[in-house]
């Protein structure tokens, strides 16, 4: 064990020792010294301290106090009743604290009582209680902030994650604090009820055991009465004033003293009407002048050194103001702050600033926080910060979205208006300015607040900006998900893994795959929108072939295939018959005819002319899909599906390819076409 953990062992286990073993007198003046040593201690702590959570275990200091006051207070009232006797330390305070008179000593007691209880105590358990109270209603919004906050790139993980430990510590610290003053206040009534039964108890044996009248029995333990319940209660009513000094401090963070005298005497005005108003009182009124004309002089002079030091720090402040300024342009510019590219920005004009500042009633930054989770619950990928900045070089309502630097998009809205979009079925048409939405290129109308109701009516889709935003913003990362996702990310995802499978994790890296492999599998499934979500699933599929081969876009076909339940659910509704093309086996024939084998993997060596008849089949084929307001999917043979798939996605980034073997037996496919090269 540490020695600190001994020496708080050995402090409770005295405080119960004195409960039950009596002590000698000269014992009880050492344990009466400290602890009033420890009072003095904690209440210097509370003063100086910077932040309250750098005495996060003040709940519990006050209830091991608490313990051995009374602990010491049971021994001096042994020792008092047995044999007249306490020791130095009570017999001091009686005399020299209580003027060595019983009824001043009871008066002086009493007093301190009341300070203890009525003003200490009770102020320190109200504070106590409603701050207690205000940090836990204001913890949801603190767990907001952080995550705007990690959002935007202020700060990072480990900085979101101290942010969040700190808010939880003051929330238990107050709530704890909420009910350690009661300790306190406890010990204080406690003090005045063992102070009674000293002096009823004092006065019986002296009178029966001592043979003494009752009123020198009365005097003479009263008095070791009152110094054993003053040598209780000024420990006690330091801790107290500790206490009030803790759950009262504004600053959480701050050098207090300074802060004090600062606020308290840094404003010259204040000084100069004092210092005039104490020299008027020493000269106008009947008060002895001896003490209000220095008192208002020596207020003069402070006021006047205040402002000369405020005037001086002024210059000081323009100086370094200046230096700062003139060091910037001298120091040599750092490029390598520079070279750090976002994976994901959104830049705005500052027509749209309101939508993304909250003091403004902005709620972009908390839909940037939900596309990060819809995307990893619907792709099981975990989205990069999302940059938000302003560019003053951008027309105040337009937009931008850059991937990894680069500009992939743009839009613009109207503020204060909504967009209105016809799903194909609204016959009575509503006036508003022409535009289209920026995430799927549909025509829609700008409209007013005023239009909104009734566009709603007529069966509009009516949209805010906030909402457009947020759904391109969703879309552009869905399209890029497969590029953002890098070494670390899938490190951090196999590490998620290994957690709870180890064994699979040890077998299958990096003695199969390496880190870099695994990567190109998940951003192949990810290219055609397939979650990653059941990591284990694909981990085992990948394990099971990686033996056999280690070509990247053959693992994908595996894994594509181990996660069929997903894809049926995803492209092929329950107890519904859905549309498709295939192809003419004629069609997958030549296609594998044209595949040839690298080092470096396959690829097709389809004559020009044949690939544009072939591009030129499956419009028309999914043209049919389009007319029936179907999804353009193509059922091919397994072997085929990612060759035909790079074939077309140049040309159809929308279209669903998928094979026989990624779809459920209990499916119902109908085909309405195939795709063949005559």
């Amino acid at each position: 064990m540490k020695r600190a953990d001994i020496g708080v062992a050995m402090y409770l286990l005295a405080a119960i020792v004195f409960f039950i073993v009596p002590i000698p007198s000269f014992l009880l003046d050492i344990m009466l010294a400290a602890n009033i040593s420890i009072a003095l201690v904690i209440l210097m702590n509370s003063l100086f301290v910077q932040e309250v959570l750098d005495m996060a275990f003040f709940p519990t200091l006050l209830l091991f106090t608490t313990i051995f006051r009374i602990s010491l207070n049971v021994s001096s009232t042994r020792l008092i009743l047995i044999d007249g006797d306490p020791g130095n330390v009570v017999r001091t305070f009686g005399q020299f604290v209580g003027g060595n008179d019983f009824v001043v000593g009871v008066i002086i007691f009493i007093v301190m009582i009341l300070i203890q209880l009525i003003v200490i105590n009770k102020g320190s358990e109200r504070v106590s209680e409603v701050t207690a109270r205000f940090t836990l209603d204001a913890m949801p919004g603190k767990q907001m902030a952080i995550d705007a906050d990690l959002n935007t790139g202020s700060i990072n993980d480990k900085q979101a994650k101290e942010r969040r430990d700190k808010i939880q510590q003051e929330s238990s610290f107050f709530g704890a604090m909420d009910g350690a003053t009661k300790y306190v206040k406890g010990d204080a009534t406690v003090g005045i009820i063992i102070t009674f039964i000293n002096l009823i108890g004092g006065v019986i044996m002296g009178v029966t055991r001592q043979g003494l009248d009752i009123m020198d029995a009365l005097n003479q333990y009263g008095i070791l009465t009152i110094g054993d319940g003053l040598v209780s209660q000024i420990p006690s009513l330091l801790i107290s004033l500790a206490t009030g000094i803790l759950v009262t401090k504004a600053s959480k963070e701050a050098d207090f003293g300074h802060i004090l005298i600062g606020q308290l005497f840094g404003i010259p005005r204040v000084l100069y009407i004092v210092g005039t108003v104490m020299i008027f009182l020493g000269i106008a009124t009947p008060l002895d002048w001896r003490l209000f004309i220095p008192f208002g002089i020596a207020f003069l002079v402070a006021g006047r050194s205040v402002d000369g030091n405020l005037a001086v720090e002024a210059i000081e402040e323009e100086v370094d103001t200046a230096e700062e300024e003139a060091e910037e342009i001298r120091r040599p510019e750092n490029v390598v702050s520079l070279l750090q590219v976002d994976p994901i920005e959104l830049e705005f004009g500052y027509g749209i600033i309101p939508l993304a500042d909250v003091n403004q009633g902005g709620d972009l930054l908390d839909r940037v926080v939900m596309i990060r989770r819809q995307i990893a619950l619907e792709l099981g990928a975990v989205v990069p910060i999302i940059r938000l900045r302003d560019n003053i070089q951008l027309n105040p309502n337009q937009y931008i979205i850059k991937i990894k630097g680069i500009q992939v998009t743009e839009g613009e809205i109207l503020f204060d208006h909504y967009m209105a979009m016809n799903p194909g079925f609204v016959e009575e048409e509503i006036s508003g300015i022409p535009t289209f939405e920026p995430s799927f290129h549909l025509p829609a109308l700008w409209i007013t607040e005023s239009q909104r109701e009734r566009a709603e009516s007529l069966g509009y889709t009516v949209v805010d900006p906030p909402s457009i935003i947020a759904t391109h913003l969703t879309e552009v990362i869905r399209a890029h998900i497969d590029e953002l996702l890098s070494r670390q990310d899938v490190q951090s995802l196999i590490d998620n893994v290994k957690e709870n499978n180890p064994t699979l994790i040890d077998e299958l890296i990096p003695k199969l795959l390496g880190v870099g492999e695994i990567q190109k599998v998940l951003q192949n499934l990810l290219r055609e929108g397939i979650s990653i979500r059941d990591l284990l699933t694909i981990f085992e599929t990948l394990a099971d072939h990686a033996a056999t081969t280690r070509d990247t876009d053959v693992l994908t076909e595996y894994a594509r295939q181990s996660l069929k339940r997903a894809i049926s659910s995803k492209y092929f509704p329950a107890n519904e018959t859905t549309s498709v093309v295939t192809l003419d086996p004629k069609l997958e024939q030549e296609i594998m005819n044209s595949v040839k084998q690298t080092e470096q993997g396959a690829y097709l060596t389809l004559d020009p002319e044949k690939t544009k008849a072939i591009m030129a089949s499956v419009e028309t084929e999914i043209a049919k899909l389009e007319d029936l307001g179907k999804n353009p999917i193509v059922i091919t043979s397994p072997i085929v599906r990612m060759y035909f798939k790079k074939l077309t996605e140049d040309y159809f980034k929308d279209l669903i390819v998928i094979s026989y073997n990624e779809v459920e037996s209990n499916i119902e496919l109908q085909s309405v076409g195939m795709v063949s090269l005559s």
